[in-house]
């Protein structure tokens, strides 16, 4: 994957402010671009995951973003924060998970690269909180390893204090019915779309969440606009017509 992405990682400028890193570029639009990134993105622990922790508050979940994350030497710690707010802070109530997150390493993660930091147990802490960097611990691990967390943990990429770059991909899931961060239909257009494994497609996006939300036209799905016999018209069942 590595070899895949790096034309589009040579040609990604690095980051316009401090949090998303002078000396970090993120490269993104990984499903049309990688295939090796489709099976991460289609990783059955990480989907488990994702059954096991979204699939209990919503009826659908899909893919939120997808980037590889390539942190250069020199760069200082990212702001610890939690990725669900880039739903403009709404505060979610405590335990009610919209996001989960993913960081695949393509080399070692040591805590002198940056490996990404976390902060267990902060998923219960208010959205005020003023965490500091000894409140963190360093995700270390070994090429291809994957670090799984939710939506409200607390983390940042850690500093470089090495002289070379850390690469991860960083792949996200939410539920259904929330504003994917990466536009996936732009990303990751119809004829490229109709070229991927239904299911994939249907994770990215192209399917129909909730009782009303994504359909097309005459209430079509989704998916009828990649394959003409891959959809059907009408809505969802409502809440209260569920098994």
């Amino acid at each position: 994957m590595i070899g895949e992405t790096a034309p589009y990682r040579d040609a990604t400028p690095a980051g316009p402010d401090a949090f998303s890193g002078h000396n970090t570029k993120r490269t993104g639009s990984l499903v049309a671009r990688s295939p090796a990134a489709r099976e991460l993105v289609m990783h059955p622990v990480v989907l488990g995951v994702c059954d096991r922790i979204l699939g209990t508050n919503s009826t659908s979940y899909q893919l939120h973003l997808t980037q590889v994350i390539d942190i250069g030497p020199g760069e200082p710690a990212q702001y610890l924060h939690r990725d669900q707010w880039a739903w403009d802070m709404f505060p979610f109530p405590t335990g009610f998970e919209v996001e989960i997150s993913t960081i695949w390493a393509m080399q070692d993660f040591t805590e002198e690269n940056g490996a990404t930091r976390v902060i267990p147990g902060s998923t219960t802490w208010p959205n005020d909180a003023r965490p500091t960097h000894d409140d963190t611990e360093p995700a270390e691990m070994p090429l291809g390893s994957v670090l799984i967390y939710t939506g409200s943990v607390f983390h940042g990429g850690g500093a470089n204090r090495s002289d070379g770059r850390r690469i991860a991909v960083n792949i996200d899931y939410c539920l259904g019915w929330l504003r994917q961060e990466e536009n996936q239909y732009l990303s990751c257009p119809p004829e490229v779309a109709r070229t991927l494994d239904p299911a994939l497609a249907k994770l990215v996006g192209y399917s129909r969440a909730a009782y009303a939300l994504g359909y097309f036209g005459d209430t079509q799905d989704p998916m009828e606009a990649l394959h003409p016999s891959g959809g059907s018209h009408g809505f969802g069942a409502l809440p209260t017509q569920r098994a």
